[in-house]
């Protein structure tokens, strides 16, 4: 179905549970493994070097860091690190960032600050000296150490000039759209082939996944109202007219009656969220149900043309969010996709 099958945690608990889920990950056969750069949560690159030392297998990156809070020098020196104490498993996700406002961090010229980071980590990890300034970063020096192995950068987006900068310089683009149909599918290529081509790539260069959220479960209908949250609030956001305002309005009082954060387990849920967001919106914004009822979504997703997928896994409702997602984890590794490969 896939030729690459990507996972991604968010680390909202003990060091100790994301190493174990990330040896679960690689146990149940994804190939490559993000774990998320959240503001106030675990560091994420501690958390790789960690994950490097009781994996094997499968591949290591952040899904996503961002040139805002982390010097581009800073990052190349982390991933070149990684690199090396994984025996060549590191990738290095990288975006705009998102969830900075808590810093008073302001994203200032987006395409022009990626751009410059992208080229600058990729010159300082190739080994080159580096003697640049830019509108956005100063560099000049070379890495102690640069990594023996390229290390790919991948680039999330949901942005037409972002999915274009991936073009140029990514070696993998995640489509960050959430739910995707043919249309939007062939308008992030088209995207991605503009930067291509602006770059004097080949077409096709760059691999391109769309980032899903997947919760599983054998209780099939705890796995959706696990994500009824989440998908109410992109329903918030994007305001398809298909719902009607008086539903979207409805939605946006019951989220305002909510707390907490959509995927934590401490959250509260306003109980008239599950009778507002209509069932086949669910998965229309998740992969969710069953093992059986994921495979059918997914072959949905490859039959778009996508040999790759990125998957955001969230938990299941469960006494801890460890508990959650091993059961994300050991449900998807059940349905036989990752082993029918």
């Amino acid at each position: 179905m896939f030729e690459t099958i990507e996972a991604e945690i968010t680390p909202g608990m003990a060091a100790g549970d994301v190493v174990a889920l990330a040896q679960q990950t690689e146990y149940v056969g994804f190939d490559r493994l993000g774990i998320s750069d959240v503001v106030f949560w675990s560091d994420c690159f501690v958390l790789q070097g960690l994950i490097a030392a009781a994996t094997e297998r499968i591949h290591i990156g952040s899904m996503v860091t961002n040139p805002y809070t982390r010097h581009p020098v800073v990052l190349a020196a982390m991933v070149a690190t990684l690199q090396e104490i994984s025996n060549g498993r590191a990738f290095l996700g990288i975006g705009v960032g998102a969830g900075l406002e808590d810093l008073a961090v302001e994203y200032e010229r987006p395409v022009r600050t990626l751009r410059e980071a992208i080229t600058a980590i990729r010159d300082l990890l190739s080994g080159a000296q580096v003697d640049r300034v830019g509108e956005v970063f100063a560099a000049r020096g070379q890495l102690f150490r640069p990594p023996i192995a390229p290390v790919p950068i991948s680039v999330g987006t949901r942005s037409p000039q972002i999915m274009r900068l991936a073009g140029e310089l990514a070696d993998i683009a995640l489509v960050g759209a959430r739910h995707i149909t043919s249309p939007m599918a062939d308008q992030y290529r088209s995207w991605l082939a503009e930067g291509e081509q602006r770059a004097g790539r080949e077409s096709g260069s760059v691999e391109v996944a769309p980032r899903l959220t997947l919760c599983v479960s054998d209780d099939a209908e705890l796995a959706r109202n696990s994500v009824v949250r989440y998908v109410a609030h992109y329903l918030a956001i994007i305001r398809p007219d298909e719902l009607g305002e008086d539903r979207l309005e409805a939605i946006d009082a019951a989220l305002a009656r909510s707390t907490g954060w959509y995927f934590d387990l401490g959250r509260y849920d306003d109980p008239e969220l599950f009778d507002l967001v209509p069932p086949d919106w669910i998965t229309r914004y998740a992969v969710v149900g069953s093992p059986s009822d994921v495979v059918e979504q997914l072959q949905a997703v490859a039959d778009l043309g996508f040999t790759s997928v990125s998957l955001n896994l969230a938990a299941v409702i469960r006494p801890s969010m460890y508990q959650g997602l091993a059961e994300t984890i050991d449900g998807f590794g059940r349905a036989g996709i990752l082993a029918g490969r």
